[in-house]
């Protein structure tokens, strides 16, 4: 084997590619990571639980592997995940004090099918509380801080990850995402993240300490990397039904719908009657609008055949609060009705056919993560009364859900990408939202967007 000197900041298939040339050696990857981490990670705040003894040894069984000629997806790829996820003799805390004890006994499916593609998992990154905020601060492990700035938020709830993976810590990360926590931290840190179609990677081992569930409406894991093929190798690796249903059922995902950006069919919406954007985000969305329309691309900025956005974003909010809220809650005066539960899926029923119907027309749907960029950090215990300041103005907290809310509440495929920086050179990103389950071609319209106009950049320092 002839060793290469290898970018920190390469990415995860050319690293895989590199190790089955035998460039490159797990051992030595997996090293430079843990080295990188121990030397970086002490402002960050990253990656929160580490595993290095029993990565190394896994680094070497993947070393003995390629040796032999083993080739594997991801074979001797050293990586972290988000704290959420089970990986059997690691602590999973949820960031809550009360399970700062709890060991997992098994790898989640996740975790269970990234080890058997050969990935080294060297830890976990940092979440907030009960992965309930767009920041990543908890009494467990404390706050994680971005590498572009470290006074603002990396994002939340997959901030660790997405800290880790700007900062060149580590080259793909696993997050999970129900209110925007894959998409928010890759956009607040220049990175391209996936929130795929819901139920297309299973969830089990993805749930607060103690439960074992299957997964809840709405909430789905996937994979955050600094290129979008990265995205496409780890969704390769996750996607597909859990044991008990691949009895019956096949994974079969359609190819993305077009190879060349001129051939799409592109709504923008830059507006929301519920959440503003920031000029700045508006301002690289129509940038962006108009190199897709210079490259050949058909796009349009408003349709009759949208859902009633803010009809929508009631309906996902009832649900998203019964399933957030915590089990006391469920039985205090005002909880949500059974009734009111009813209505509310029924609603997400008539918004996925419009969306259908929509995606007739169109190929993709690009909108803004969120109406900020990343923000300050704010410590107020009051989440309900934070606000975020927009074009000058003081905006709730919470009500940028609509944003990422939109294809959460349709169960759509959704995919982060960054296309710009602020006049202060914090990064923008968009999220692309396409058909239920083609993910394929929101990652590949990511993926051409990254080839012809740039895509991560590294952060000033690192």
């Amino acid at each position: 084997m002839t060793t290469t000197p290898v970018d920190d900041f390469a990415m995860a298939g050319e690293l895989v590619a590199a190790l089955a040339a035998r460039q490159v050696g797990a051992v030595e990857l997996t090293d430079a990571a843990i080295a990188r981490i121990e030397r970086l990670d002490g402002p960050i705040n990253a990656v929160v639980v580490r595993d290095c003894d029993r990565a190394r040894v896994a680094a070497k069984a993947a070393d003995r592997a390629l040796a032999k000629g083993e080739r594997g997806p991801l074979l001797g790829l050293p990586m972290t995940v988000k704290e959420a996820h089970n990986v059997a003799g690691l602590p999973t805390t949820w960031g809550a004090a009360m399970f700062k004890d709890w060991i997992a006994a098994t790898d989640s499916i996740g975790v269970a099918r990234l080890k058997a593609a050969g990935a080294v998992i060297l830890g976990k990154t940092n979440v907030p509380p009960f992965l309930s905020d767009w920041q990543s601060d908890n009494p467990v492990y404390g706050r994680t801080n971005n590498p572009w700035d470290l006074g603002r938020s990396p994002g939340g709830s997959s901030g660790g990850s997405s800290a880790a993976l700007a900062a060149g810590m580590v080259p793909l990360e696993f997050g999970s995402d129900i209110g925007g926590s894959i998409r928010i931290p890759s956009a607040f840190c220049g990175l391209f993240g996936h929130k795929p179609s819901h139920n297309l990677i299973p969830q089990r081992g993805h749930t607060p300490p103690g439960l074992d569930s299957d997964g809840i409406p709405l909430g789905v894991i996937g994979p955050m990397a600094r290129s979008a093929a990265d995205l496409d190798l780890a969704l390769e690796v996750l996607a597909g039904p859990p044991p008990q249903e691949a009895v019956g059922y096949r994974l079969a995902l359609p190819p993305a719908r077009h190879a060349r950006l001129g051939d799409y069919r592109v709504l923008m919406l830059t507006h929301h009657p519920l959440a503003p954007v920031a000029d700045e985000i508006t301002a690289a969305l129509d940038a962006l609008a108009a190199r897709l329309e210079a490259a050949g691309a058909k796009v349009l900025r408003q349709s009759d055949l949208l859902p009633d956005l803010a009809a929508a974003h009631g309906s996902y909010m009832s649900l998203l609060g019964a399933l957030m809220a915590p089990p006391q809650a469920l039985t205090a005066p005002d909880a949500p009705k059974l009734g009111a539960w009813f209505q509310a899926t029924f609603a997400q029923t008539t918004v996925r056919r419009a969306w259908a119907t929509l995606f007739q027309t169109f190929d993709v749907v690009l909108a803004p993560v969120l109406g900020v960029v990343a923000f300050p950090h704010d410590n107020s215990p009051d989440m309900q009364a934070r606000t975020l300041t927009i074009n000058g103005k003081a905006e709730p907290y919470f009500g940028q859900l609509a944003w990422p809310g939109m294809a959460v509440f349709a169960n759509l495929p959704a995919t982060a990408a960054p296309i710009g920086q602020t006049q202060a050179g914090l990064p923008i990103g968009a999220q692309i939202i396409g058909p239920y389950l083609e993910d394929r071609t929101t990652i590949g319209f990511a993926g051409l967007l990254e080839r012809e106009f740039g895509g991560f950049r590294r952060p000033p320092g690192y």
